[in-house]
């Protein structure tokens, strides 16, 4: 029989206690390769607060965070970074400044081995460029590649960051609720750019998402958070009938 795969993401027993107060606790959660996962609760179940441990912007106060099997608990953000890790946060993280294509070609040419830097590869046929200009055209921002990035409606700038994660070719993707402040005739767009990225790349996704028939009609597996553990780990259909998870997070059942 052939060994199991390694999971694409693992914490182990993660908790964080911050002035005496519990955020987390023995949260545990094993991802799949290739996998989609809506991650869902109520405000204050600690969503935010375990992909901000996930990526390195927030330190455990106990537990372990390993991506393909590496123990990253204590890597900084650069180098979980480099070790696979990309996300996208609830507010912009654009360089507003720069133009929608330079924004990409910095994401681009990080990944092919440059630096974090505009002019590193000024050149119009260059590798990063060229990359960058494929993922806008993934995103349909073809049309908008000169506009500065800090000029485009709040859907645009989220098919940007869709655009600048796909530009990484991270293996394992935070979304922070990608659909934030993003207008209703946007919302479908957005959620086929991110399909598309997870059909068309094969990367492991996690997504915190309020839009509820959104997250469930792309995720495979939701993870219910409830008062800073992980309560239900299931397919879609699996949580959405579960007893407990209708009691602590719909409001109904027993």
């Amino acid at each position: 029989m052939p060994a199991p795969a390694t999971p694409a993401l693992q914490v182990k027993d993660l908790g964080l206690t911050i002035g005496g107060a519990t955020i987390l606790e023995g949260v545990d959660l094993e991802v799949e390769k290739g996998s989609f996962v809506g991650v869902i609760g109520p405000n204050g179940a600690g969503k935010t607060t375990l992909f901000n441990i996930v990526s390195g912007i927030t330190r455990p106060t106990s537990g372990t965070v390993l991506i393909d099997g590496r123990d990253v608990t204590d890597l900084s953000v650069h180098r979980r970074a480099r070790a696979g890790l990309g996300r996208t946060f609830q507010t912009s993280s654009l360089f507003p400044q720069l133009t929608v294509r330079e924004n990409v070609r910095m994401a681009a040419q990080v990944a092919l081995g440059g630096s974090l830097s505009p002019w590193r590869f000024p050149r119009p046929d260059d590798a990063a460029t060229r990359a960058a200009e494929e993922h806008l055209v993934e995103v349909g921002l073809a049309d908008k590649m000169e506009l500065p990035s800090g000029s485009l409606s709040h859907g645009d700038k989220r098919k940007l960051e869709i655009a600048v994660l796909r530009a990484t070719d991270a293996d394992v993707v935070l979304l922070d609720e990608p659909m934030a402040g993003v207008g209703s005739g946007d919302v479908g767009a957005l959620s086929e750019t991110i399909r598309e990225m997870h059909r068309s790349q094969g990367s492991t996704l996690l997504m915190v998402e309020h839009h509820m028939e959104v997250l469930l009609g792309l995720v495979d597996r939701v993870a219910v958070m409830y008062f800073g553990t992980i309560i239900a780990f299931d397919t879609p259909e699996a949580v959405m009938n579960n007893p407990t998870v209708q009691s602590a997070y719909l409001g109904t059942g027993a």
